[in-house]
């Protein structure tokens, strides 16, 4: 037996044979067909979780701004305050006579009959720094 010879074995063409070459054909185009249908599912998977994904971090990021926003504001509004409270003392006090002869004497100058008014510079006014 030589090893360059090969065996001819005739094909049986009966309707058994074929039948299961039809079945094997058959097989072969609906496993086609499912890896093609599991891939597309695949494909809709990945995009639909990316886009959820990038959805949740630009909302945590927006909700994040929206925190610091917040901070922010809650600060001003405490200052707001904190100014709202000065300006209604300032009220008060407006509507002292006193008070208000006081103020007119310090940033006025205006004084009363025989009062001499010596103007004195504020010790941030002389000092320059040098940095």
């Amino acid at each position: 037996m030589s090893a360059g010879r090969e065996k001819v074995v005739s094909k049986m063409e009966t309707t058994y044979v074929q039948q299961q070459e039809y079945a094997e054909i058959a097989s072969l185009r609906k496993r086609k067909l499912l890896i093609r249908r599991l891939s597309l599912f695949l494909v809709f998977a990945v995009v639909i979780s990316y886009l959820m994904i990038s959805s949740l971090v630009s909302q945590s990021a927006a909700l994040e701004e929206k925190v610091a926003q917040k901070d922010q504001l809650k600060e001003e509004l405490k200052d707001l305050k904190k100014q709202e409270q000065i300006l209604k003392e300032d009220i008060v006090k407006l509507n002292d006579d006193e008070y208000i002869a006081k103020l007119a004497r310090k940033e006025y100058f205006f004084s009363e009959k025989g009062e001499i008014i010596f103007s004195v510079p504020e010790e941030n006014e002389g000092k320059t720094t040098n940095n």
